[in-house]
């Protein structure tokens, strides 16, 4: 009988977690218009948020270590990161996570943007603008101009955007850390950037397989807006997962492509040259010394 009592309310908080995060008011619109609006009722229980840090006091960090990783959109389990790529047909709720990025950016919800991943160089919109888009001029348009500076030129121009369809992967940057007061070894997420092909350089004898950085966000300045964008959830889609969620609990896979060291933190590519394989193995190592620092600190 206690069991049934204490059940009863879990399903009560489920139950009432499902009718906030499902689309609101999807059964009782009587025009499309109407869906996604929520009641007065839904809007006074929706104090939905990113669950808060807790603060972490420096004495109490006893081990940690920065660690660089790759997620390859290609990989099965991580392609709720990468649909939808053309959100022109689909619900304002569902998009990518670099669209999602990109929307915040734009909106200035997303202000901690940079370009490197020590977060020193902070990009203002115009440079972030210049790594999204490529800008072409046929020749004919300069001949145009030539002839008269004022001249439409716009039937000889060709823009090239940066889509989610071009991003193939995400390169995140975090820190493991064996938290002495609370016993346990914790991940905490510092930055994320989209990795694609450069676009200033597609077509113009590049390298089609190189990708770079696109930008780097700050993490914890972009939790919010990663919150409020849900991922579609093939089990139920009444309860879908945020992009916050499964970043922090590192529902994905990923490869370690570098960890912080004493030769400027470089990357494994640049001391296991042209073999892939070893690469791999380094990579599994480096995790595999992670995942055993919380066994050591309880060896005495």
């Amino acid at each position: 009988m206690k069991l049934i009592k204490n059940i009863i309310p879990l399903l009560i908080l489920i139950f009432l977690s499902n009718n906030v995060w499902s689309q609101a008011n999807l059964l009782n619109a009587k025009s499309p218009s109407e869906i996604g609006k929520k009641n007065e009722k839904q809007l006074l229980a929706d104090n939905d948020g990113p669950l808060p840090y807790g603060f972490v006091d420096d004495r109490d960090i006893l081990w940690s270590k920065i660690v660089w990783e790759y997620i390859d959109l290609k990989e099965r389990i991580n392609l709720p990161l990468y649909y939808p790529t053309d959100s022109r047909n689909i619900s304002s709720d569902r998009r990518s996570l670099f669209e999602t990025l990109l929307t915040g950016i734009n909106s200035g919800k997303i202000t901690e943007v940079y370009s490197d991943d020590y977060f020193t160089q902070k990009l203002t919109s115009k440079q972030i603008a210049s790594r999204l888009i490529r800008v072409d001029t046929a020749d004919g348009g300069f001949a145009a101009l030539n002839r008269n500076p004022n001249a439409n030129i716009e039937e000889y121009i060709d823009r090239t955007n940066l889509t989610s369809h071009s991003v193939v992967g995400f390169e995140i940057k975090g820190v493991w850390y064996f938290d002495k007061r609370l016993g346990e070894l914790k991940y905490r997420l510092l930055g994320i950037a989209p990795m694609a092909p450069d676009i200033q350089r597609i077509g113009r004898g590049g390298d089609p397989n190189e990708k770079i950085a696109v930008f780097w966000v700050y993490y914890p300045n972009a939790r919010q807006i990663l919150h409020d964008m849900k991922i579609f959830n093939p089990k139920n889609s009444a309860y879908p997962i945020s992009f916050d969620h499964i970043l922090n609990a590192r529902r994905f896979n990923s490869i370690i492509t570098r960890e912080e060291n004493i030769y400027g933190n470089r990357k494994i590519a640049d001391y296991i040259r042209g073999n892939s394989l070893f690469q791999v193995l380094e990579a599994e190592r480096i995790k595999d010394e992670i995942r055993n620092k919380e066994l050591d600190m309880w060896n005495y």
